[in-house]
């Protein structure tokens, strides 16, 4: 088996119905592809209707189902997969990710998996996300950064000339390109670069874990690339309701507080606990910014999220034990619980 797809549900069976089906479709491309489905202890029946769809004629000699007790989020959730497909005999040369709310377009899987082969010290590649519409939408990115908050609070284009701030995506649909990390929404991994760099970490209950895996991948020397030709529709924040498409004439849906601490556990791990902190003053003075720019009519059309200074200051200053890093190496016995859960922060 040289590629695995990893395919994590939580309460979203009906999509996953569609997503396999474009991968079967690409199974002409790559023969030996293996798909594993893990359920998070959706609780909602999701298990048995995933179990009853994978026993289809069409799809029972290359799909499992891993079903979780505890819903342990995404990281924990791809471990539980990931440690047993590096233990295999023989183990996958490629390891992908996808999130079950995607439908493959042809040729995606092969694309990525021809770039790995091609490219030696690549590992990870992500692949082109489009709106259900088709129109392409953010899968690359730089890591998130003190001067990049400033300038994601103030979102105005002239705080982000003057500070030099990168965007928040990066801009390439026609060619390849180096990034600091790629949406974990459609990505395929390199086994080597995960058995030297680690798993996810498990302190992360969602959002953020990819970027902090992909940075300790980078700090191990590996590349990290987008590659547009492999492209992929994506119904964005299915089973969390969270968008990062801008809203233009409506304020952005509340984020959940678990958004924030995987923000401020990316910072505390990355730059360390007092950065972690910085980021939050940084961003909240960049929103001031924004504020006086709306009040004298001056803020543009987009508008801000939800309560979000307010969940920012009560959930932005870092805990000294959160820099403690949980990422786990692929032979190490996996934990019944995520560290997330141990924590009450």
């Amino acid at each position: 088996m040289s590629v695995a797809i990893i395919i994590v549900n939580f309460r979203t069976a009906p999509l996953i119905a569609k997503c396999l089906e474009s991968l079967a479709a690409e199974r002409r491309h790559v023969r030996d592809m293996q798909v594993t489905v893990v359920d998070g202890d959706s609780g909602d029946g999701s298990a048995e209707l995933l179990r009853a769809l994978l026993a289809q004629e069409q799809y029972r000699d290359w799909t499992s189902l891993v079903a979780l007790d505890i819903n342990g989020g995404f990281g924990f959730a791809n471990n539980a997969s990931l440690s047993k497909l590096l233990s295999d005999e023989p183990a996958p040369e490629f390891i992908m990710l996808l999130n079950p709310d995607t439908e493959v377009e042809a040729g995606a899987v092969q694309i990525l998996q021809q770039y790995l082969r091609d490219h030696p010290r690549v590992g990870a590649v992500g692949s082109q996300l489009l709106e259900p519409d088709g129109t392409p939408t953010g899968s690359a990115f730089p890591f998130p950064s003190l001067r990049g908050e400033l300038a994601r609070g103030a979102g105005t284009g002239i705080v982000y000339r003057l500070l030099r701030a990168p965007p928040v995506a990066l801009s390439a649909v026609d060619r390849d390109i180096e990034a600091d990390w790629v949406t974990g929404a459609s990505v395929m991994l390199r086994a080597e670069a995960l058995r030297e760099s680690g798993l996810f970490d498990d302190g992360f209950f969602l959002y953020h874990e990819e970027t902090e895996l992909m940075w300790r991948m980078r700090k191990a020397g590996w590349k990290i690339c987008h590659e547009p030709r492999s492209r992929v529709r994506h119904v964005g924040g299915a089973a969390t309701g969270v968008h990062s498409r801008p809203a233009q004439s409506v304020t952005r849906p509340r984020r959940p507080a678990y958004w924030y601490s995987s923000r401020r556990r990316f910072f505390a791990l990355t730059r360390g606990r007092p950065a972690a902190s910085m980021a939050t003053l940084c961003w909240a003075a960049g929103y001031l910014i924004a504020a006086l720019r709306r009040t004298v009519r001056l803020g543009g059309n987009t508008q801000p999220t939800a309560n979000e200074f307010f969940d920012q200051l009560h959930h932005g200053f870092a805990w000294r034990r959160e820099v403690r890093s949980s990422s786990t190496r692929w032979d190490s016995p996996r934990m019944s619980t995520p560290a997330w859960m141990n924590r009450r922060d």
